[in-house]
């Protein structure tokens, strides 16, 4: 379980904590805006970035899909998910109105497994049941190159350090 806060004072804990760096990243079947799933071993030879978020619908986690869609367009062999609870409805809405080619939406609606996997479901505190703010970069080969559970909720993640990893 690992600790986070939320506009700085208020104290979550999470499920778990992220992947170990060098690990095999767990398997997942998240939920596309088309209702289709995508899977770990559906994107076996591209490399992976997870920008994991509590909802579209917030203003922190609209900024890192869009920042993350800017340097999606130059990371060839690279795939971005935009992890959330949203339904793969209001995600993909979102995309289409603001442009989104980059980064693909990906719901954990039908998939709870992943955010225990993971271990970034928001277990207390006022965001309770969503997915706690973080990323996890994951080589061609299925490895976890770099993660980062962002320590406030309310903050952006080190977008550079995960664009790095998979460069």
């Amino acid at each position: 379980m690992a600790k986070i806060t939320f506009k700085g004072e208020i104290p979550v804990n999470t499920s778990g904590e992220l992947p170990a760096k060098g690990s095999v990243a767990p398997d997942f079947a998240l939920v596309k805006s088309d209702l289709s799933e995508v899977s770990l071993k559906d994107l076996k030879g591209k490399k992976v970035v997870l920008n994991i978020f509590p909802s579209i619908d917030t203003g922190v986690c609209a900024a890192s899909v869009r920042r993350f869609n800017k340097e999606a367009a130059g990371l060839p062999n690279t795939v971005v998910l935009a992890v959330s609870a949203d339904l793969p409805f209001a995600a993909g809405r979102f995309c289409s109105a603001e442009g989104i080619e980059n980064v693909h939406p990906a719901s954990v609606f039908r998939s709870p497994e992943f955010a225990k996997a993971y271990g970034v479901l928001m277990t207390d505190g006022p965001l309770k049941g969503l997915l706690a703010r973080s990323v996890v970069a994951i080589d061609a080969d299925g490895k976890v190159l770099y993660t980062q559970l962002v320590p406030e909720v309310t903050e952006e993640p080190d977008y550079q350090a995960a664009i790095s990893a998979v460069k």
